[in-house]
C-alpha cells in the first residue's frame, strides 16, 4: 500500500550509552548523549570531547558514531563542540536546537557546513518539516511516526525530502517505522532505543505491550508480513481496562 520493500532487512543503529557493546552485536552506528551543556561551559566542552573520544577508541574509525544533544544547546556552544570533536569523525550531531529555531539552523549550518546536522522528532507538522527542507540547514530528517501525524504525515515528509535528496532516518518508534523504512529508498537505516539499563541486552522497544514485537538480530531487523504494524497486544500481562466508562 505505500510503496513495496525496497529491500529484505532495516540495518539499525543503536541509541544507548554503549555503543561498544552495540557494535559487537551487528548494529552499524551508536548514538550517546552528550553529558555537558552550555552552563558548563568550556570545561563542559572538554568532558564531552573526552567521553566520545573515548568510545571512538573502542568502536574504532568505521563505525558510525553520533551525539544527542536532546535541543540543550545554542549556536555557539554547538558550534564550538562541533570543532573541537571534528577529529572524532562523528556521523551527525542531533538535535542540538529547539526544534522551532529555524534561524539558528540555517546560522549553524553555515558556521559549520562539514558536520551532519539532524533534527525533527520534535516538529509535529509537515509545516515544520517543510522550513527545514527549504532552508537546506539540516542533513538528515528525523520525524517520530507516532508524533507528526502518523504514517500518512509521515509518507508526505518523506515526499519532501526526497525531491531534496535528504535523508530520511525516523527517530524511535520500533515497529511503527519499520513498514515505512524499508519501503523507502532515502531511509537508509532506522533507530533501535535501547530500554535495557546498561545497554548489555536488547529487549522489545514497548517492553511487554505486544506479545510478537521484533528485536535485533545481529544489528538487523525483518519487517513483519503480518497486516498492519504486525503487532499483537499482550492483553494477558497488561490492565486494558479503560478508567472512565
Amino acid at each position: 500500500m505505500i510503496g513495496g520493500k525496497t529491500r529484505d532487512q532495516i540495518e539499525l543503529y543503536c541509541t544507548g550509552i554503549r555503543p561498544d557493546i552495540a557494535q559487537k552485536a551487528g548494529f552499524i552506528g551508536g548514538k550517546m548523549p552528550l553529558t555537558h551543556g552550555p552552563s558548563d561551559r568550556r570545561d563542559g566542552v572538554r568532558a564531552n570531547v573526552k567521553y566520545f573520544q573515548e568510545m571512538r577508541e573502542r568502536v574504532g574509525p568505521d563505525f558510525l558514531l553520533m551525539a544527542d544533544c536532546w535541543m540543550a544547546l545554542d549556536v555557539t556552544y554547538a558550534t564550538e563542540l562541533a570543532y573541537a570533536m571534528r577529529d572524532l569523525d562523528l556521523y551527525w550531531m542531533e538535535e542540538v536546537l529547539h526544534p522551532d529555531d529555524f534561524d539558528g539552523h540555517k546560522e549553524l549550518k553555515d558556521r559549520v557546513p562539514w558536520m551532519r546536522w539532524t533534527t525533527g522528532e520534535h516538529q509535529y507538522t509537515r509545516y515544520g518539516f517543510r522550513e527545514l527542507i527549504k532552508s537546506r540547514s539540516v542533513d538528515i530528517l528525523q520525524p517520530d511516526v507516532m508524533w507528526c501525524g502518523g504514517l500518512t504525515e509521515l509518507l508526505r515528509i518523506s515526499a519532501m525530502a526526497a525531491a531534496y535528496d535528504i535523508p530520511v532516518v525516523p527517530h524511535g518508534s520500533g515497529a511503527y517505522s519499520y513498514h515505512f523504512v524499508v519501503t523507502q529508498p532515502h531511509c537508509p537505516f532506522c533507530e533501535y532505543l535501547n530500554t535495557s539499563p546498561d545497554c548489555k541486552s536488547f529487549p522489545p522497544v514497548f517492553g511487554k505491550m505486544f506479545i510478537n514485537e521484533q528485536v535485533p538480530v545481529n544489528g538487523k531487523i525483518i519487517p513483519s508480513d503480518e497486516p498492519g504494524w504486525g503487532l499483537q497486544l499482550n492483553r494477558k500481562d497488561l490492565n486494558l481496562i479503560r478508567p472512565y466508562q
